[in-house]
């Protein structure tokens, strides 16, 4: 793991930062809680099932189909470690019937929405940050590209994303300016949706910003993967940057805490956030390999207790609601919780309403070789029924790794380290909050 001394003193990096932010008039990017969001803790499950292609181990309605018949497949590669090629995402009923996953069993709005310019006069988007994909793709409702002078389409160019039901959201790709935090990057790669499902068209999101590696960007050309740049890489390759300014970070609160504002920065971590943390940043390395912020998470901690999992990796990803970690440890949280059980409706663990705060157990999961809590308001994701909360931490079924969304995200500071191949982070807990809140039970 890296070590405080590693590389650069981290006090001459914040320095360097600090006359960096001055110089190009850097700034924090809001990210605003979206007012149409509503917490849906199995359609956040369902979305993770179709971004990452697991197969459940637990039991429920939704399931992965896989064939070795690549005659009858619908031409998406198999996902994560499963050697077939998958045909769809189902789901079954009461009566036993199965049908397609369609976008509408998904969770397909963003929960904060954040401000980036495109174009030459610049036409200001609310996009979804998001850590684990690394595409950058608008809606041509919110972005007319015919306005832009200096948006150029990228001849034989193409884009697609898929859905549990083999439908797609593509478009055609061009490049163009894009500003945000106070830099303005060049030529970036810029998908605009031609295609788009009902549900998506509908949401309050713009479109999405992929900050995950590259590799996952889905752009070909002429029917061949053509990935391009993030706009991280293009802010290096363009060298607005130097060496130890080449991350991001983020910092994502609940809307119970405070009212404090979330936010992204590009180009320097928040030195007073760092401070209030009272601790040094736990570096650990990234393996880019996959495409995700993936980094070694080898073991957890329920209520003081060790549980170990040697060789396991997790990624960090904005994009997901849920913490998705394994078996073993899901039953080993779950059975310190009163009152807590496992429902096939809802595919996932379930928490009584009415529990109290000091019911729930410490809970930690590790980033390299350090454990970070999980605020215990947070191991309740959103009111499943009237008597139960669905909760934030579910099972990743086969997945080969864990899955940190934003119920983990919120309890750190995280620093996406791109231009040193690493993954940072600090506490960031806040006072205790009434976590009855109104969201509503899932329909």
């Amino acid at each position: 793991m890296l070590r405080r001394n590693r590389i650069v003193d981290i006090e001459s990096i914040l320095e360097e930062q600090k006359k960096l932010r001055a110089k190009l008039g850097l700034h924090k990017i809001p990210a605003t809680p979206n007012p149409n969001y509503k917490h849906n803790g199995t359609r956040s499950y369902v979305s993770a099932l179709n971004r990452y292609g697991f197969q459940p181990t637990k039991p429920g309605p939704y399931f992965q189909a896989f064939t070795r018949d690549t005659s009858r497949a619908s031409g998406k590669p198999a996902p994560g470690s499963l050697p077939a090629v998958w045909t769809g995402l189902y789901k079954s009923d009461k009566d036993g019937n199965v049908s397609k996953v369609s976008a509408d069993d998904q969770q397909n709005d963003a929960e904060y929405l954040c401000n980036l310019s495109i174009g030459s006069a610049p036409q200001k988007l609310l996009l979804n940050f998001d850590t684990g994909s690394a595409d950058l793709w608008v809606k041509p409702s919110d972005f007319q590209h015919t306005k832009s002078s200096t948006f150029k389409i990228a001849s034989h160019k193409t884009w697609e994303m898929w859905y549990g039901d083999g439908s797609l959201v593509s478009g055609f790709v061009g490049t163009d300016m894009v500003s945000i935090g106070g830099l303005v990057v060049r030529k970036q790669a810029v998908e605009v949706a031609q295609k788009l499902s009902p549900t998506l068209l509908h949401s309050t999101m713009a479109g999405s910003l992929g900050m995950a590696f590259r590799q996952l960007n889905t752009v070909k050309k002429d029917g061949k993967p053509d990935p391009q740049r993030t706009l991280l890489d293009n802010m290096i390759s363009q060298r607005l940057l130097p060496k130890h300014s080449q991350l991001f970070t983020s910092a994502l609160y609940r809307l119970q805490d405070g009212g404090k504002q979330s936010y992204y920065t590009f180009g320097w971590i928040d030195q007073d956030l760092v401070k209030e943390s009272g601790e040094d940043i736990a570096w650990t390395r990234v393996d880019k390999s996959t495409g995700f912020w993936m980094f070694p998470s080898e073991s957890a901690m329920v209520n003081g207790q060790i549980i170990p999992s040697s060789g396991n990796k997790a990624v960090a990803d904005t994009g997901t609601a849920l913490a998705l970690v394994s078996d073993e440890l899901c039953d080993a949280l779950y059975r310190q919780i009163p009152g807590a059980l496992y429902s096939y409706e809802y595919q996932g663990y379930i928490i009584p309403r009415h529990i109290k705060i000091d019911q729930l157990p410490n809970f930690s999961l590790a980033v390299g070789d350090k454990q970070f809590v999980i605020q215990k308001q947070d191991l309740l994701f959103a009111l499943a029924d009237a008597k139960y909360w669905y909760g934030s931490v579910q099972s990743r079924g086969r997945n080969p790794f864990d899955i940190l969304g934003s119920t983990f995200l919120k309890s750190i500071y995280a620093i996406w380290d791109q231009g040193n191949s690493r993954f940072g982070a600090v506490p960031k807990i806040e006072e205790m909050q009434d976590f009855d809140a109104p969201r509503t039970p899932s329909p």
